[in-house]
Parts: C-alpha cells; sequence; structure tokens
C-alpha cells in the first residue's frame, strides 16, 4: 500500500520538460542572492510543478496498468527529465545557503531538496541507467508469474492467485508451493538491484549525504541520527506486545501442522496466511480464541454479496455459453469492488468530507484486467494537484482488501485536503502521516459499524467475544510492527555498506529472524533475492513510514474519539457519522508538509 508520489521517483515534485504555453524551468539568477529572489526561484518551481505534473503522472500510471516495452520506456524518460531537472534546481537552491530567510521559503528548500526517494547522479548516461533499472525491476514485479516446469503461460499463476492459496490453503505443501514460486521472480532483479543502490548513492552523495539511508532519515524535521534512535525507541516500547503475540500463534500453528509448525522455535514464513507474513489475520481460522463466539467473518459477508450480484446477473441474462459466464464473473467482480469502494468513501463522506469526484470512477483501476500485465500492489493517486485522484488496486471480496481500500482512500482525502497548498508542500507532514490516515480510519470499523453495514451479525457482548475482537486485531496491527521495522534496516544496511551484495539474502533472513521470529521454511542462498519478492525493494519506497503509521493511527484514534465526545473503552470507537470529527481531522490533513510534523501532530 502506498501512494503515487513513492513510485518510481519518489516523492514526486516536478519532471518533465517544460511544454509551449508553461512555465519554464526556474533558471539561474545571477544576482546577489537575497530573500526576494529567493522567494522568486520557490514561486517558479512551484509554478513548474503545477505545469509538468500531470505528463509525469501519466506515464507512471501507463507503466503500472499497462505493462509493456512502450510503457516502460515512456515511464523511464519520464523519470530521466524529472530527476535531472530536480538536480539542477537542488543545485541552484544551494546558492540560498546562509541566506536570512522567511521560514516557509527556507522549508521550500529544504523540502525540495529532499522531494524524491530516488536522488539520481549528475553524469547524464547514469541518470539514464538509473531510470531504466528502476522502471524494469518495477515491471518485472508486476508481470511476475510462477510456472510449474511444463505448464504454458495461461497456466502460470500471478501473485493474486498465489497469495490465495497462503491465505485460504491448510495444505502445508500447497502453501510452501506457492510461496517458493512467488520468490522466483525476484531472483532476476539482483544485479539490477545492485546497481541501482550504487547509482542512487551516488545521487545521495552529490547531494552532501552519506548514504541514501541518511537522506532518507532526514526528512522527518529532525536529525538523521536522532530519528534512528527514536524508531529503536518505539520499537522496545511495543515489542513485549509482539513477542506475546508471537508465542500465541506458534502456539497454533504447531497444534495445526506439527513439528513443521515451527522452525527452530520461529514461524515458518509461508504459514501466515501472507506472502510476506506481515499481517496474520489471513489464519484467523486457526488461531480464533473462542470459536464461533461472535461473528467477526467478514470474508464471509462480502462473499455472499458478490456472489449474489453474480447470480442475479446470470439469472438476467439467461443461458448462457462458458465464455459468457467468465464476462458475467468480471461484471460481477466489478460491482463488488465498486460497492466495497462506496462504502469506504461513505465513511469519510459521513465525517463532513467531500465525495469523490465523478473521475475517481471513471479513471481508476478497481479490478485485475483480464488482456494485460498490471501492477496490483494497491497505490493512490494524485495525478495533477487539481482533482484527478484515483487508486489502482485488483479488489477482491476480502476483509483484507476492503480494509486496503478505506487505507488508500486516506491518501485520497489527504490529496484533495491539501490541494489548495503550494506543489512543495502538498505531502504528509511527513510520510507515516500519510500512511496513518486511512488506518485510523480502519480502527472505526468496529463490529457494530461492521454490522451496521450488513457484513457481519449482531456483535455480542461478553469477555470472550472482546478477546476475539482485540485478537483479530493484534494479527493486523500488532503482527506488523517489527515487518514494518525491519525492511528500512536490511536497506539502509545495503546503503551504508554494513551490507554487502555477497550477503544480501543472509542479511535480510537475519533480520526477519531478529525483528519478526520469521523463518524461511527451507534452505535459502545467494542466488536468491527475496527482498525483491516484496514491492516496495523494486519500487523503491521507504518502508519506516508504515512503522510509524502503525504508532501515529492509535494516537490520532483517541484524540478523534476524545473530539467525537465517546465515553467508554476505546475499542468500541468509531467515529463514522460524527462530524465535530471530522471537522478535526480535515483541518489537520489541510496544513499538509507545510510546517514541522509535531505543530501538526499537536
Amino acid at each position: 500500500m502506498t501512494f503515487t508520489r513513492t513510485l518510481l521517483a519518489g516523492a514526486i515534485a516536478f519532471g518533465l520538460a517544460a511544454c509551449q504555453n508553461q512555465p519554464a524551468q526556474p533558471t539561474a539568477d545571477t544576482a546577489q542572492p537575497d530573500a526576494a529572489s529567493a522567494d522568486r526561484f520557490v514561486a517558479d518551481v512551484n509554478a513548474q510543478i503545477k505545469a509538468d505534473y500531470p505528463a509525469l503522472t501519466a506515464a507512471q500510471w501507463l507503466s503500472v496498468t499497462y505493462i509493456n516495452g512502450d510503457s516502460q520506456l515512456l515511464a523511464a524518460k519520464a523519470n530521466e527529465k524529472f530527476l535531472g531537472d530536480l538536480k539542477a534546481n537542488v543545485d541552484q537552491a544551494t546558492r540560498f545557503n546562509g541566506v536570512e530567510l522567511k521560514p516557509e521559503t527556507r522549508r521550500a528548500l529544504d523540502l525540495l531538496k529532499l522531494s524524491t526517494s530516488m536522488p539520481a547522479p549528475k553524469d547524464p548516461a547514469k541518470l539514464a541507467e538509473l531510470t531504466a533499472i528502476a522502471t524494469k525491476m518495477e515491471g518485472m514485479y508486476g508481470a511476475g508469474k510462477y510456472c510449474r516446469e511444463g505448464e504454458k503461460d495461461g497456466q502460470c499463476r500471478d501473485l493474486v492467485v498465489l497469495s490465495d492459496v497462503l491465505a485460504k490453503s491448510r495444505d502445508y505443501d500447497a502453501q510452501l508451493d506457492a510461496w517458493n514460486g512467488w520468490h522466483t521472480i525476484s531472483k532476476p532483479m539482483r544485479a539490477d538491484y545492485q546497481r541501482f543502490a550504487e547509482l542512487i548513492n551516488e545521487g545521495a552523495k552529490e547531494l552532501g549525504y552519506a548514504d541514501v539511508g541518511e537522506m532518507w532519515r532526514s526528512g522527518y524535521d529532525m536529525d538523521p541520527a536522532a530519528f534512528e534512535q527514536e524508531t529503536d525507541r518505539l520499537w522496545d516500547q511495543v515489542k513485549p506486545l509482539y513477542e506475546q503475540l508471537h508465542c500465541y500463534v506458534k502456539s497454533e500453528l504447531t497444534e495445526k501442522y506439527g513439528d513443521k509448525g515451527q522452525v527452530n522455535g520461529m514461524i515458518p514464513a509461508h504459514l501466515t496466511g501472507n506472502m510476506w507474513a506481515q499481517q496474520w489475520g489471513n489464519i484467523w481460522d486457526l488461531v480464533e480464541p473462542y470459536p464461533g463466539v461472535s461473528s467477526l467473518d467478514v470474508n464471509a459477508g462480502l462473499e455472499a454479496r458478490r456472489n449474489k450480484e453474480y447470480d442475479a446477473l446470470i439469472k438476467a441474462a439467461g443461458p448462457v455459453d462458458a465464455a459468457k459466464q467468465v464476462a458475467i464473473g468480471r461484471e460481477a467482480d466489478l460491482a463488488s469492488a465498486k460497492q466495497m469502494t462506496a462504502l469506504a468513501e461513505d465513511f469519510y463522506a459521513s465525517l463532513g468530507m467531500p465525495k469523490l469526484p465523478a473521475s475517481f470512477w471513471t479513471n481508476s483501476q478497481l479490478v485485475q484486467p483480464r488482456d494485460r500485465d498490471v501492477v496490483c500492489h494497491a497505490s493512490a493517486w494524485d495525478m495533477n494537484y487539481a482533482g484527478d485522484v484515483r487508486i489502482k488496486m485488483c479488489i477482491a471480496p476480502t476483509e483484507d482488501e476492503l480494509t486496503t481500500i478505506y487505507h488508500e482512500l486516506g491518501h485520497v482525502y489527504y490529496y484533495m485536503a491539501y490541494n489548495h497548498l503550494p506543489p512543495l508542500f502538498q505531502s504528509g507532514a511527513h510520510d507515516g502521516f500519510h500512511e496513518a490516515i486511512g488506518d485510523t480510519v480502519v480502527l472505526s470499523l468496529t463490529p457494530k459499524y461492521l454490522n451496521s453495514i450488513g457484513l457481519v451479525g449482531e456483535p455480542k457482548v461478553s469477555k470472550e467475544a472482546l478477546i476475539n475482537e482485540q485478537m483479530k486485531l493484534a494479527l493486523d496491527k500488532v503482527a506488523f510492527l517489527p515487518f514494518g521495522k525491519m525492511i528500512d534496516q536490511w536497506r539502509w544496511g545495503v546503503f551504508s555498506g554494513r551490507i554487502t551484495p555477497e550477503n544480501y539474502n543472509q542479511a535480510w533472513w537475519d533480520l526477519r529472524m531478529k525483528y519478526q521470529g520469521v523463518a524461511a521454511p527451507n534452505a535459502r542462498s545467494e542466488a536468491d533475492f527475496d527482498p525483491g519478492a516484496k514491492y516496495h525493494v523494486p519500487g523503491n519506497t521507504p518502508y519506516t513510514r508504515y512503522f510509524l503509521a502503525h504508532i501515529l493511527q492509535f494516537q490520532f484514534h483517541k484524540a478523534l474519539c476524545d473530539a467525537a465526545g465517546h465515553k467508554g473503552p476505546l475499542n468500541e470507537c468509531s467515529i463514522y457519522g460524527n462530524k465535530e470529527a471530522g471537522q478535526r481531522f480535515w483541518a489537520m490533513l489541510q496544513k499538509g508538509q507545510g510546517q514541522p510534523w509535531p505543530a501538526t501532530l499537536k
């Protein structure tokens, strides 16, 4: 889950060549640098962003929704131009170092320097190489399929199908086959990623950072070393809760699978119901503390709605052949996806926020196309700083997908809230804020709320029902915490040189065992490149934001529940329909990145 400004070029500021009748790229000012010329420079950059951004995002959108050589070439060239222009403007901005400026101007210049997660080298040849590799890796991930020996292309399985095996099958060998299969798609990325890391490290050093990791850690209004210490402090606080959950889940898996349910005291990665063992809700049937005490099976409710739609379409169509059945199934899938998205929109609108624009429903990718390869990884997009907002997903009728929609619309509503700001301030207070908005709303999807929209039965009130409810939340929120931290622990090690290419995979599994207590289900080697099997690595999306979001969302939720006048246990609070909470929430979103995040948090 991510938002478009993290794709390829990162938090995109601006990029393509100026078109006719559009503001030209800011040019060097030969006058003595002063506050007035800095203000003019920032204004020119903001104007260029506004003009050029739609062409860049259009190229990126095509590259992930129509994966082929042509779309990848367009995206690579668009990003190449973007990164070249960014480098030039950052160089110009250094003229104002040491000049006394208005706080908002100084902030804009600082954000300009940090406006990409993929800093490019000055050398034009290396810049072209970098963007080509970045686009290639993302395309490899999106088009990735697992083909057993002798299988034809039509029989090969993509991530959606393989993930479904992990989520629903309880056959150890079938799950292992699916897990191993997906992890074959990243092997060819290994050399590309090594070169990619070298190139962006060179770009970061040219900007004055020790490496890319230090640059990423500099985007939090605090010293990068202090930021790393703060993430360690937060992890130490929540670690005991995770360790208790891990112990419980491991014992249940051992009861189900015997000795194969653990590996040297650790959880086998393929038995958690998730391809990356990052959230464990899909194995609810194995770990539910009090089976049948309360109806929390959202999957059953969503599947029933989808099937009802399908049955109605079949009945209306009369006699149909196999091809027509497939087409009707596709129509039912799209109808189900739209219904699920409308539920999420209704939640935000109930808080007093605007309805989604009509273009959202026309332009979004809500289901997986059958005629082409796409990147199914969920993402939210602001295409033009002017209201063309979208999501890109391959929605299935599952609880995971439903909560993902609420999450992605959090990004979309953030875009809509801060669209009035200058483009350089159009982002979250920090990237963890952007990820926390939708997740905060998900905390309001209480059993009572889910019952009110017809997805679960009448909630039962008992100690056992409460424990079930809390366990279900823990499988999503608590299980994720160490995974949210370790992804960037690995990359920071790669960027700093602590993790060398000959130890990429070993270091990955060392960190997974250290933080998650999760082990590979079979022998891995340096012929593998298991980090690349997680989208955010080939997609170059910083990941600490998700760890921070899992802390922030509970702070946000409590403050909103207080604003709503909620009395009683926090886990029973849903802000659905509360305009006072909605007004407070919207006011925070409107601040964007225009001020340091502690002020926005307060």
